[in-house]
């Protein structure tokens, strides 16, 4: 890759990838750190990275750079006070929906979390999906699955839309 085709990547990839890792991460300062790791990682390697496959690989270095990143704050966050009872107060008279649903996917395990983004928020194959976080198809299938049937059973009774409330 050259520096014009790195140029290229930079304006068509660098704003699906902050959404990709804002959604994931819900810090905009960690998902612009995830933007930018992902891009020198691409520069180190632009010798050996082909053009073509690019996109792939920016999504697979956010993908790996999210993963270290939640690791890295779950090793230095105390678990009681992410305790889902210290995290409800009383809640809004109108939530707003988009909150709701990202709060909700906040509780997904991680792998049925980044499927279900890049296959529902950046509208990538499943294929592309298995080779950006290194799943068989068929696991990706199943997370999708998995993600949405866990959204659907939090999201369809009013009581589950309080209780995680903020």
């Amino acid at each position: 890759m050259n520096t014009e085709q790195y140029n290229q990547c930079v304006e068509q990839y660098a704003d699906r990838l902050f959404r990709f890792a804002f959604s994931s991460l819900r810090s905009r300062e960690e998902a612009e750190d995830v933007v930018q790791e992902s891009f020198a990682r691409v520069w180190e390697r632009r010798k050996t990275v082909d053009y073509a496959k690019a996109k792939s690989y920016l999504f697979t270095t956010a993908h790996h750079a999210m993963v270290d990143e939640v690791r890295h704050k779950q090793h230095f966050t105390d678990i009681e006070s992410c305790s889902p009872d210290n995290l409800r107060s009383a809640p809004a008279s109108c939530p707003d929906v988009n909150d709701i649903l990202h709060k909700s996917l906040v509780t997904l395990p991680e792998m049925q979390r980044n499927a279900l983004l890049l296959r529902d928020y950046e509208g990538y194959s499943y294929q592309e999906i298995g080779e950006i976080t290194v799943m068989s198809e068929a696991q990706v299938k199943i997370n999708i699955f998995r993600a949405r049937t866990a959204l659907k059973n939090k999201l369809k009774s009013i009581d589950n839309l309080i209780d995680i409330e903020p």
